[in-house]
């Protein structure tokens, strides 16, 4: 049986352009073809995937597989909704996914459609952190007039109250009040969100990660944290405000340290920054043909199930001494930038996942 699948030009670019992934399998469930949304969901290329068994590509799927053989061979078609796929590394995918068999010159194939389900959940998340983050912003904005106004006081009454005084003990303690009376004043600013406008430039997203590499490595609270790249360097430059973004990226980095550091990891912990590109992305309601993924991804005890939904909201911290702000003030950054960002964690895995749209001369031409 000749198993090879010719696609025209025109074709193949329809295929490639639809949201759903698309894979032709011949009578055996083995892999013909895939368009790029499918090697997008399953993580792997067309090329590498052909001939492979479906098993190979969804792994543990004995009775998901047993189904589909079966449709092929009464001739029907038929659908499953809301099933967790297991594909390569252990990773999941939340999916529809339908198989109708279909007759090629008196061969039985089967055209398998599977259906990302994430992107829907994850607009509903996105749009309840987002109603979150105003509520708390509205509420923060109405609070903030009433500190910063007694805390001026204090500073100043501190400021009037020094020039008074020769003695210099006394003097620290007045240090101290000014001191932490402007720190009081930077975290409600904090709170409140910058409203400076992007300083947006061409950036290569390395040059961004490398400032961050070094400033963490200078710490020595990571001197016993192994801090290793695994990039890209391929990808091309994107449009960002530097200074911004890497104040993102430095949070989510200064986060992993702070749980490894926490954690009682006998080989030391790491911290391992990573780029890709990733193909297909949807981003708010807008579609990428190509962006850039970065993964900032940890080995320490992972994120607790429960706070897993609410780590972006303000002052939500897993730690004790945390402020509960460097992650929001991250998810406010890439916001901004059109981006996204996801976490996945479980204990000895935890990975933040920004994706950056790139110029729309760049990623989507």
């Amino acid at each position: 049986m000749n198993t090879s699948v010719t696609l025209d030009n025109v074709h193949k670019r329809l295929l490639d352009n639809l949201k759903t992934g698309v894979l032709l399998l011949d009578s055996d469930l083995r892999l013909l073809y895939m368009n790029m949304e499918a090697e997008s969901l399953l993580d792997i290329s067309d090329k590498k995937a052909h001939q492979l068994f479906i098993g190979d590509v969804l792994l543990n799927a004995e009775d998901d597989i047993a189904e589909m053989r079966h449709a092929v061979e009464t001739n029907n078609s038929f659908t499953k909704r809301a099933v967790e796929l297991t594909i390569k590394h252990g990773k999941t995918l939340l999916a529809d996914y339908t198989i109708n068999p279909v007759a090629e010159n008196g061969n039985i194939q089967a055209i398998l459609e599977v259906t990302s389900l994430e992107h829907s959940h994850r607009i509903t998340q996105e749009e309840s952190l987002q109603t979150a983050q105003l509520t708390t912003k509205e509420l923060v904005r109405g609070l903030a007039h009433e500190i910063k106004n007694p805390l001026g006081g204090i500073r100043g009454a501190a400021q009037l109250l020094a020039q008074e005084i020769d003695n210099p003990e006394i003097q620290d303690y007045t240090n101290v009040i000014i001191e932490e009376a402007d720190r009081l004043h930077n975290l409600v600013d904090r709170l409140v969100g910058s409203r400076k406008p992007l300083e947006l430039t061409d950036i290569n997203i390395h040059e961004v990660l490398e400032r961050v590499r070094s400033i963490v490595e200078a710490d020595t609270a990571s001197e016993n944290i192994r801090l290793i790249t695994d990039y890209d360097p391929s990808i091309p430059d994107i449009r960002a405000d530097s200074d911004q973004l890497i104040q993102g990226m430095l949070n989510l980095v200064r986060n992993a340290q702070q749980s490894l550091n926490g954690a009682d990891k006998p080989g030391g912990g790491h911290i391992i920054l990573r780029t890709r590109i990733t193909r297909n992305a949807t981003i708010g309601n807008q579609f990428h043909r190509l962006a850039v993924k970065v993964e900032i991804e940890d080995n320490g005890p992972g994120i607790p199930t429960d706070m897993l939904g609410t780590i972006f909201y303000p002052m939500i911290s897993g730690r004790a001494d945390g402020s509960g702000l460097g992650l929001p003030i991250t998810h406010g950054i890439i916001t901004q930038h059109q981006g996204m960002i996801e976490c996945s964690s479980k204990p000895g895995l935890t990975v933040f996942s920004v994706v950056l749209p790139f110029p729309s001369n760049a990623g989507d031409s």
